[in-house]
């Protein structure tokens, strides 16, 4: 991933992007319309002239200023159901889940047309005279009538963010978008046909030195060009020994490189790593698979005592982690274009991922009997679909794991033995897949 791709992907995240932009339109068609009604000011529109009430410069005040003053109050609002609404996913189903809420186009847009036609009312207003200031004249008519358009339009925009706002808060459609951004990490890391540059890892010929890291952050993407190129620029291998979702202190190693050190070649490694503040899913496999297992978590905290949104959330798991079950093993070496080996890159393994979601559920959802439950479902789901032994052999150890701690736990007999079953019968419809 490029760097400028993630600076795109910042600012799309960021709340101010959107309504910065529509701001900026917004005072751009101010002046524009400003300008076009003094081209055509005093112009008969004949037949036309029905489409634009003329109310002349205290009444177009008038209108612009009741626009422009409930235009913030509604903004003000909103923005404070936004907060209200960010508090309670925060709380509920995690801090990180808060970034889905920041990057959601529709709050962005609609604060911004809020904020913009308040912007768009004070632009013209300032544009109006009248001939008891200076003997000169001028109201923007087709800029006034445009303001009017624009009230209706955010009477729309007011319904439908009362409509987006109790959406988003629901259960299924915040992990139907965590789910989207899952899927979408598993479809670009761990592809099924690899790309034509691919090889094999190879290990770093000797003799080699290590990378070291100049910045403190969390790795938020690796430009896997950038890497071959300064490999190639250097005529040497190198080994990444990090990968998206570290997190790094200056001084740490990043990588190591073949032949003697060189300052321009560790620069451009270095180039190649962004850094930001916090994690996310773009190339983040493991913070993808983090959020929803912290989803299902949570929802099992005695706080909240919601095993069906567990159940909701590990199911979402299964629609990421079935599918990359039966992906190919990526190719982690990269080759110029020569055909020279340059590159090797690092992935979590699907096993890794695995047993990051089981430890969880092990440690944080014995006491909830259809969260046991949905687990054994989800194991069952990948180990019958993989085609990897070793996916098959970790999903087996983490369910015979789950089954002990069950037993051992403190629950109704009756759950215990409803949960154990369910648990066998996952396990020997894995065993039978082989």
């Amino acid at each position: 991933m490029s760097a400028l791709r993630v600076r795109l992907l910042r600012a799309r995240e960021s709340f101010w992007f959107l309504p910065a932009l529509l701001g900026i339109v917004a005072i751009v068609l101010a002046q524009l319309l400003i300008t076009l009604d003094r081209r055509l000011d005093g112009t008969d529109f004949g037949a036309w002239g029905f489409l634009f009430y003329r109310v002349g410069a205290s009444g177009s005040r008038d209108i612009l200023g009741a626009i422009g003053g409930s235009m913030l109050a509604v903004a003000a609002t909103s923005f404070s159901i936004t907060i209200s609404v960010l508090a309670t996913a925060s709380s509920t189903y995690g801090p990180r889940l808060v970034r889905n809420f920041m990057s959601d186009r529709g709050n962005q847009f609609v604060l911004g047309i809020f904020g913009s036609t308040f912007l768009y009312a004070l632009m013209v207003l300032r544009s109006i005279r009248s001939e008891s200031n200076d003997g000169i004249s001028f109201v923007p008519d087709i800029a006034v009538n445009v303001a009017v358009l624009l009230a209706v339009l955010d009477v729309a925009v007011l319904v439908y963010f009362i409509h987006h706002i109790a959406n988003s808060i629901q259960v299924s459609t915040l992990s139907a978008r965590v789910r989207g951004e899952l899927v979408a990490v598993v479809d670009s890391l761990y592809p099924e046909t690899s790309p034509d540059n691919a090889v094999a890892a190879r290990s770093v010929p000797s003799p080699s030195a290590v990378v070291l890291a100049q910045s403190s952050g969390f790795v938020v993407g690796v430009d896997e060009q950038a890497l071959v190129s300064a490999a190639r620029a250097g005529d040497c291998v190198i080994e990444l020994r990090i990968g998206p979702g570290d997190h790094l202190i200056v001084g740490e190693p990043i990588a190591i490189k073949s032949g003697d050190v060189d300052s321009d070649v560790d620069e451009a490694v270095r180039g190649a790593l962004n850094l930001g503040d916090t994690r996310t899913p773009n190339q983040d496999i493991q913070f993808a698979v983090q959020q929803l297992t912290e989803m299902a978590v949570r929802a099992m905290s005695p706080s909240t005592n919601d095993p069906y949104t567990a159940r909701n959330a590990l199911a979402e798991l299964a629609v990421g982690l079935v599918p990359l079950s039966t992906r190919p093993t990526p190719l982690l070496g990269r080759v110029d274009g020569e055909g020279n080996y340059r590159a090797t890159l690092t992935r979590p393994t699907v096993t890794e991922l695995v047993d990051q979601v089981f430890d969880a559920m092990r440690h944080y959802g014995l006491g909830n009997p259809l969260a046991v439950t949905a687990a054994a479902e989800l194991g069952q789901r990948i180990g019958t679909a993989t085609v990897h032994s070793e996916i098959r052999v970790a999903v087996l150890r983490q369910l015979a794991a789950l089954n002990r701690a069950y037993g051992d736990s403190d629950n109704d007999p009756i759950d215990i033995e409803s949960g154990r079953t369910r648990i066998v019968a996952a396990t020997t419809a894995i065993t039978a897949q082989r």
